[in-house]
This record gives C-alpha cells, sequence and structure tokens, in this order.
C-alpha cells in the first residue's frame, strides 16, 4: 500500500493525496487502508516513514578520510540524484497538500507532522557525523546543514521546470561555495 502511494504521489497529481484514490490506485477500499494505518494521517506518516527508512543514514557517499571538497561533493551530488527520485516527488507533492502552517499541520495531522519534525534533527547528526573529523566549526556545520536541503531542491526544480542556465555548473559552484565558506 504504501508503495502504490508513492507512486500514485510521485505523478504529481494534487488529486494523488485522496485517501480514496490511493484505495482505488490499489484496487482496496479505504476501509482496508484505514484499517492498516488508522486514517490518512497515519498514511502519509508511514510513506514519509518508509521514505526516511529507504534513504538510509545520510549523507551516502561519503568516504572516510576523504577531503572536504570530496565530502561536501558527495553530499551535493547524492541529493541531487535522491531529489529526482519517486519518494522524493512523492514528498513534494504531499507538502503541496498539507498546511504550510506548523500549527495547523499539527493539529489537523500530527503523525505526519511529527514525521516531518524528525527529519531534520537527523539531518543535522548525518552531517555532524560526515565532517566530524575536520575540525570545522560547528555552527558553519549546521547553517550548511540548514542550507543544502533548500539549495538542492532550487537546483532539482530547475532541472525539472527547465532553464537556460547550466545546472552542472550551479551544483560544482555550490559545492565550491560550501567548501570555501566551511574551510577553517
Amino acid at each position: 500500500m504504501i508503495t502504490a502511494a508513492i507512486a500514485s504521489l510521485a505523478t504529481g497529481d494534487p488529486a494523488a493525496v485522496s485517501g480514496n484514490r490511493i484505495a482505488r490506485d490499489i484496487g482496496a477500499t479505504w476501509g482496508a487502508i484505514k484499517y492498516q494505518f488508522g486514517d490518512i494521517d497515519g498514511l502519509w506518516a508511514a510513506v514519509l516513514r518508509y521514505t526516511a527508512d529507504k534513504r538510509g543514514d545520510l549523507p551516502a557517499g561519503i568516504r572516510p578520510g576523504g577531503s572536504l571538497h570530496e565530502r561536501v561533493d558527495a553530499m551535493i551530488r547524492a541529493m541531487a540524484v535522491g531529489l529526482r527520485r519517486p519518494e522524493s516527488l512523492a514528498i513534494e507533492t504531499l507538502r503541496a497538500a498539507l498546511p504550510r502552517d506548523h500549527v495547523e499541520l499539527e493539529r489537523d495531522f500530527p503523525l505526519t507532522a511529527a514525521e516531518f519534525a524528525s527529519w531534520k534533527p537527523h539531518w543535522d547528526k548525518a552531517c555532524e557525523r560526515a565532517f566530524a573529523d575536520l575540525d570545522l566549526d560547528a555552527t558553519r556545520v549546521r547553517q550548511v546543514a540548514a542550507l543544502i536541503p533548500f539549495a538542492m531542491r532550487g537546483i532539482v526544480s530547475e532541472r525539472t521546470l527547465g532553464t537556460y542556465g547550466d545546472l552542472d555548473d550551479a551544483i560544482d559552484g555550490l559545492v565550491g561555495a560550501l567548501v570555501t565558506y566551511l574551510t577553517p
């Protein structure tokens, strides 16, 4: 059911967030989904948990003992690929349909909100681990950890929407800027 929900959401169709639509797409009833997940909030939380588990312990591709440039480059390129995967497309569709106000999201979709909220601390810890042996400024590592997902969503969005800019140059520029910023 979760993979079917991801496939439906990954189409980008706003109607894909409907529990009835997901049930129809997988050949089940809404009652079967409710039995499995409780409600739509439980389903979305399970989708988010599944995507986080599938993504694994980020950042992927970091070589122990690699240079700062190699580590930043690996993080950026892994995210560039990951953000084009069906799971990421599904998350973007879901995010677009959910309330943007945190109070409203937490009130109406508490399980989904909790799952989203758990991602930032995990990402922050993964970034700390990625650079732990390089004696970098902790504040700058935290700031870079905050910047990378936002910057990469923009670059991936440009790739999806089409652009006259050279996105490989943008990625190289981002890597270079982050390495310069982090260099003690």
